[in-house]
């Protein structure tokens, strides 16, 4: 005889009593191990392992996709009953069976979406989800429009450029002053054989450290947009409209959500929320490039509380969530030292990070590494590091100053830097990856 499925119960009101009679019905195989009066008490119980199958309201205070991201941690799964029409949001928050409408109250079937989520098929079939609700109901996910590719743009600490980089692959990406392409990013784009780069561009600053893409492009910075897209992705709002109006146009097909103001706000932008809004990402823009911030250790191996807030979870999900990731070091011995280390730190990293697309190195200058400066930099790469495909980008500081103080990018500002052709190259490898336009929302 199988074992009776374990519930957590945190159903408020006189539901309560209706689901627990309907679970521990005689011939159900359920049984009902705890009765949670709140968010804290059911993940205390999941913690303890007291259940396999959470059956909540999807009105429950404090419910957010921390919370269900929390429960799946523990090996417990999601039965949520809708009587308020928001299984869209319940979706959205990572629960994995939504009862909607009359569904929430028939008895057979509350047993048979804990029968399904026990057995670990209603993350998965989403089709079968959709058998649990009220007929004719509304609540079917869309398919999203697009498809787009996340580029993360990383890099060791010592301010080796990640921003400048992350910043000026954007406006190549987006196709900004085209007509001011120099003949280097020409040949670079034919010989990569792609066409030009078709809707928007997003880009994020998740650089949870130093934050700058707001002052670089000359934003208004009082209201973090990934702060905004965060918390809406925690409570299951956030969708491509939302995360549009988040982002606003820095320039023709750019759009950028801004990072936190201070660095003691890095909690507002949990992995948890990262991940649904990086996701998103995917449908309102073709490429969405990501700043994030150098540390990428894991703050459990350093503390004992594992569900605390994570410091470095931003760059973490970011590097995971990536298609392709670009790996930005330094010109000059001690660059190309924490270089060559930051390439094995990344193998080594707590998530599974994409072998990196493209490595740059930045800020290539004789006075830094001696007559002949790239020749002397990838000789010290491929001995050290092995690696003999690289990126160089030249300094070009008085370029990059003059597009600083305009808070423009080169390719509106100095079309002709030796610096944005090197970046070019850049964005013409990354599209090799991607043979066809990807459909976006505007």
């Amino acid at each position: 005889m199988a074992a009776a499925v374990t519930v957590l119960a945190a159903v408020r009101g006189a539901a309560e009593t209706d689901v627990v009679l309907a679970l521990g019905a005689p011939g159900a195989g359920i049984t009902v191990t705890r009765r949670c009066g709140d968010v804290v008490e059911l993940l205390a119980a999941a913690s303890a392992g007291a259940g396999a199958v959470a059956v909540l309201s999807g009105d429950l205070p404090g419910l957010d996709r921390e919370t269900v991201a929390r429960l799946h941690a523990a090996g417990v799964r999601s039965v949520a009953l809708d009587d308020a029409h928001a299984a869209d949001r319940l979706r959205a928050l990572g629960i994995d069976v939504v009862l909607s409408g009359g569904a929430a109250r028939a008895a057979d079937v509350l047993v048979a979406a804990v029968r399904e989520a026990a057995l670990g098929s209603g993350a998965a079939a989403g089709d079968e989800r959709q058998d649990l609700e009220e007929p004719g109901s509304d609540t079917a996910p869309e398919q999203p429009s697009g498809r787009g590719r996340v580029v993360a743009v990383w890099g060791p600490v010592g301010a080796p450029g990640r921003t400048t980089i992350a910043t000026e692959l954007a406006a190549e990406l987006a196709g900004l002053a085209r007509r001011g392409a120099t003949g280097r990013a020409r040949t670079a784009r034919a010989a990569a054989g792609t066409p030009a780069p078709t809707g928007p561009v997003l880009l994020v600053d998740a650089d949870t450290y130093g934050s700058s893409l707001a002052l670089r492009l000359g934003l208004l910075d009082d209201a973090p947009g990934i702060a905004a897209a965060c918390r809406a992705a925690r409570q299951g709002t956030l969708d491509a409209a939302a995360l549009a109006r988040q982002s606003p146009l820095a320039a023709p097909r750019l759009r950028v959500l801004t990072g936190i103001t201070r660095a003691a706000r890095w909690p507002e932008v949990p992995a948890s929320g990262l991940e649904v809004v990086l996701e998103t990402a995917r449908e309102v823009a073709a490429w969405t490039v990501v700043d994030t911030a150098a540390t990428i250790e894991a703050d459990e191996v350093l503390m004992y509380d594992t569900h605390a807030p994570q410091r470095n979870a931003a760059t973490l999900a970011a590097l995971a969530a990536a298609d392709d990731v670009v790996v930005v070091g330094t010109a000059d011995p001690l660059g190309i030292q924490r270089l060559v280390r930051a390439l094995e730190e990344l193998r080594e990293a707590p998530v599974a990070v994409p072998t990196p697309a493209v490595v740059v190195v930045n800020r290539v200058r004789p006075a830094a590494v001696g007559r002949q400066p790239e020749a002397a930099v990838r000789d010290a790469m491929a001995r050290y590091a092995g690696l003999h495909d690289l990126v160089l980008v030249p300094e070009d500081a008085p370029a990059l100053d003059a597009a600083l103080l305009a808070g423009r990018t080169l390719a509106e500002h100095a079309p002709g830097s030796a610096a944005r052709a090197s970046v070019a190259e850049v964005a013409a490898r990354l599209r090799v990856a991607v043979p066809e336009p990807v459909a976006t929302v505007a």
